[in-house]
């Protein structure tokens, strides 16, 4: 049960101090790691808790193999061993045995259409550093949380409705 939470503003602006107090109260969400990013207009926080691969291969925010996206991601994908079997025989070579870097490698690679062949539970957002648009998506029933307020200037998300109070976006 990782936690996300991030920010997107309009302005441009840098919004670390609210993405450390978001993961201020996400902590119990994930005890092995805390990692962030920031970018122009996005802001990407994560808290880990490491399963499936228990090495820093697996920390967040990520970045793919081309360094254009980056991902912050709780859930789990459970047909990731096939995806990735695909993604190797199109010539994607992976650093890490995680689900995490499977989804992104995936998303890089297929871009949206990625979503329809996600067999799990997520809650994630990618940030494009090249075209500066972050997506954000989740599992179809909702059963790993996603969460967000939009005022207007700033899109903020979280795992955790207090995550977007710490953050001051509602």
């Amino acid at each position: 049960m990782c936690g996300i939470a991030g920010t997107y503003a309009r302005d441009g602006s840098e919004q670390r101090e609210a993405v450390s107090r978001m993961l201020g109260v996400l902590g119990h969400r994930g005890p092995d790691g805390e990692g962030s990013y920031a970018d122009g207009p996005a802001t990407l926080g994560h808290k880990r808790l490491a399963i499936i691969d228990l090495t820093d291969g697996g920390s967040q925010p990520m970045l793919d193999g081309s360094g254009c996206y980056v991902l912050t991601y709780n859930g789990e994908i459970f047909n990731y061993v096939e995806l990735r079997a695909e993604l190797e025989r199109e010539g994607i070579r992976f650093r890490s045995t995680s689900d995490s870097e499977v989804l992104l490698e995936a998303f890089a690679h297929w871009r949206e259409a990625a979503l329809s062949k996600l067999n799990g539970m997520f809650a994630f957002a990618i940030y494009d550093r090249h075209e500066r648009r972050l997506f954000c998506a989740r599992d179809r029933l909702g059963v790993k949380p996603l969460v967000y307020a939009w005022d207007g200037r700033t899109f903020t998300f979280a795992s955790e409705h207090k995550a977007l109070v710490a953050a001051g976006a509602v």
